[in-house]
C-alpha cells in the first residue's frame, strides 16, 4: 500500500477531516500506515469490523503486553464469554425503565445548572454540557459531585495524550500514568463499598458475581473508570456538537425551536454528523480481506466510525444535517456485543439539555466563533465553547 498523509488536525472543527475521510472512502477504503495500522473506512466493512468479535478482538493484549495489567477486567477490552459476563453485571443499571426513572432527575439537574449561570455570556461546555452529565453518573456510580473538577482534570489529561501510533507497546503505560489519579480515587470508594455499601453501581459492581465468582478490585476499578469517562464524555461532546449542527442550519434551529419534538432527530443526525468517537480499535485473529485487501493475524486495526457515518454509500447526501434522513443505521454508539451500554442514557440526557437550553433562550450563538476550542484527540468535539444568550 501506498504511504498516505494522516489524519488531519481537527482545529477547524471538523472539515479538513471530513475532506480526509471523503478521500480514504474512494479511494483508499483500507490503509496501512506507517506504523503499520491498518484504517477501514466504509460502512459496510466498518460495521463488519464491529460485529465480528471472533476476527476483530477487543483484546488489545495480544498485541500490547504492557497492557496486560492497565483495563484489566475492563468491558471494551475482552470478548465474549467474559465480556458477557461483565456486560450482565451492569445492564440492570441501564435499563429501559431505570433510564426512564431518572428524568425527572435530568431535568432538575438541567435547570439548576441554567439557573446558577453567571450572565448572558458563559462556556457551554464548562457550565452545562460537562457539569450535566458528569453529575448524572456520579449519582450513579455513587461518587461525590462535588467532586467533578477533578474528574474534569483527569478527563482532559486523558483526553490531551497525543497518540500517533495505537500499536505502540508503551502505549498502555502512558494511559495508565495518565489516569493513575482517577483509578486511586475509585479503588478508595471501591474498598469502602466493601465494609460500607450503599445503593449505588459501585456498591453493585463490588459484590457482584460471574460464575460464582467476585469480580477482583482492579477489575471493578477498571470498570467503573470507564463508565466515568465514557458515562459524561459522550453527551458532553453529543449537546455541543448538535448546538454546532443547529448554529451551522440556521433552518434546522428554527424548526426545532418551533417543534421541540424534532430534538430527538436532531440528535440523532448530531451523532451521525458529527460522531463523539472518531474510531475504535480492534485486532485481527486471523488473515481477513476487507475491500479486497488482506490484513494479517495479529494486525491492529483502526475502523472509522466517523467516516461510516458519512459513507454516501448508506447516507445520501452525508454532509447534509437533515432532520428529516429516511436513512437509519448510524453507528455512532458502535455495533455488535461493544454497542453503548449507555445510549439510552446519553439520548435522554441530550434531549433533556436541548428542551430545556433552547426553551429557556430565545437566541443563543457562538461567542465568538472562533472561540470554540476542539479536543485533539480520538473525541471529536468541543472542548471550549464559549456563547451569548438572550
Amino acid at each position: 500500500m501506498m504511504e498516505l498523509p494522516g489524519q488531519p488536525s481537527l482545529t477547524d472543527g471538523g472539515a479538513a477531516l471530513f475532506a480526509w475521510l471523503r478521500t480514504m472512502r474512494n479511494e483508499h477504503p483500507v490503509w496501512r500506515d506507517q506504523f503499520g495500522i491498518y484504517h477501514v473506512f466504509r460502512y459496510d466493512d466498518v460495521r463488519q469490523i464491529l460485529g465480528d468479535y471472533q476476527t476483530f478482538s477487543s483484546d488489545r493484549t495480544r498485541l500490547m503486553p504492557t497492557a496486560q495489567g492497565f483495563g484489566k477486567g475492563g468491558i471494551t477490552m475482552i470478548d465474549p464469554p467474559e465480556h458477557r459476563h461483565q456486560r450482565r453485571l451492569i445492564t440492570h443499571a441501564f435499563t429501559p425503565q431505570s433510564i426512564s426513572a431518572m428524568e425527572p432527575r435530568i431535568r432538575q439537574i438541567a435547570d439548576h445548572l441554567l439557573d446558577e449561570l453567571p450572565g448572558p455570556e458563559f462556556d457551554l461546555v464548562e457550565h452545562f454540557a460537562y457539569p450535566l452529565p458528569v453529575i448524572v453518573i456520579a449519582e450513579l456510580l455513587g461518587v461525590p459531585p462535588g467532586d467533578r473538577h477533578l474528574f474534569r482534570t483527569w478527563s482532559d489529561r486523558l483526553m490531551s495524550l497525543q497518540v500517533e501510533n495505537y500499536a505502540d507497546p508503551e502505549l498502555a503505560r502512558t494511559v495508565a500514568a495518565a489516569m493513575t489519579e482517577m483509578n486511586d480515587y475509585l479503588r478508595e470508594h471501591c474498598r469502602s463499598r466493601r465494609t460500607h455499601p450503599r445503593d449505588d453501581l459501585l456498591t453493585r459492581l463490588v459484590q457482584a458475581e460471574v460464575e460464582g465468582k467476585r469480580l477482583d478490585l482492579e477489575e471493578v476499578v477498571n470498570t467503573a473508570s470507564l463508565l466515568l469517562l465514557a458515562g459524561h464524555l459522550t453527551t458532553t461532546v453529543l449537546i455541543g456538537n448538535t448546538m454546532l449542527c443547529l448554529w451551522d442550519h440556521p433552518e434546522a434551529e428554527k424548526a426545532v425551536r418551533a417543534d421541540p419534538s424534532l430534538i430527538p432527530a436532531a440528535l440523532e443526525e448530531s451523532l451521525r454528523l458529527r460522531s463523539p468517537f472518531l474510531q475504535a480499535g480492534r485486532v485481527t485473529t486471523r488473515d481477513v480481506t476487507i475491500a479486497g485487501e488482506t490484513i494479517p493475524a495479529n494486525r491492529f486495526v483502526m475502523a472509522w466510525i466517523l467516516s461510516a457515518n458519512h459513507d454516501d454509500r448508506r447516507f445520501p447526501d452525508p454532509e447534509r444535517f437533515d432532520l428529516h434522513r429516511q436513512t437509519t443505521g448510524h453507528i455512532a454508539f458502535g455495533h455488535g456485543v461493544h454497542f453503548c451500554l449507555g445510549a439510552q442514557l446519553g439520548r435522554l440526557e441530550g434531549r433533556i439539555a436541548l428542551e430545556r437550553l433552547l426553551g429557556r433562550f430565545t437566541e443563543i450563538h457562538p461567542w465568538p466563533r472562533e472561540g470554540i476550542s476542539f479536543y485533539q484527540s480520538a473525541i471529536f468535539g468541543a472542548s471550549r465553547m464559549p456563547v451569548r444568550c438572550g
